[in-house]
């Protein structure tokens, strides 16, 4: 008769050194991977589509019809699906934290799991910094400058001008730094 220890912090039993946890452990398994995966991947591809396609595209098409209107209807199109993004970005964080403590609690956890749930926990603060403090601050200087006036028209040494360019920078290299963060997560998972 085979020897059975039951542990109530992991589901399964422990059957000579291994744990048995019952017919359905791999499916869920499979579901929780599943989610982290098209989580990270819909954040990661979201990131990467904004930087290189609908920001310059979106710039591109409406400066060329009109210059000057242009721009600041362009910033205003790309502002407002950034901000329509960050949800998504908070809802993917949300769903890659709770997939890889879920995970780690169901049976063995991921590999690299505190690296890669302190990357994930980064990340979503990046995207909460970004969207509540970066934006709002883009959207303070904006009413600050006026209707119809874009940033880059006003003089160089106009403190606005500096300010919003200092805003959209950050605002860019935080992107940066979550792409960089979802690539490392995407090769962790990868390399199981």
């Amino acid at each position: 008769m085979p020897l059975s220890i039951m542990n109530p912090l992991i589901p399964g039993t422990l059957k000579h050194g291994r744990y048995d946890n019952g017919p359905n452990y791999n499916v869920r398994m499979l579901a929780l991977r599943y989610a982290y995966v098209l989580a990270l991947v819909v954040w990661l591809g979201g990131m990467v589509i904004l930087g290189a396609v609908v920001a310059p595209t979106t710039f591109q098409v409406l400066q060329a019809r009109e210059p000057t209107a242009g721009r600041m209807l362009a910033g205003e199109v790309f502002g407002s699906t950034l901000a329509r993004f960050q949800y998504v970005a908070y809802g993917c964080g949300a769903v890659l934290f709770v997939t890889l403590v879920v995970m780690a609690v169901l049976g063995p956890r991921p590999s690299a799991f505190a690296v890669r749930t302190a990357i994930v926990v980064v990340m979503l603060g990046i995207a909460l910094y970004s969207g509540l403090v970066v934006s709002g601050g883009i959207e303070r200087v904006q009413r600050d400058i006026g209707i119809g006036v874009a940033a880059s028209s006003l003089p160089a040494d106009d403190a606005r001008r500096a300010r919003f360019d200092h805003l959209h920078q950050l605002s860019t290299r935080l992107m940066m730094i979550n792409v960089v963060g979802a690539l490392l997560l995407l090769y962790w998972e990868a390399r199981e």
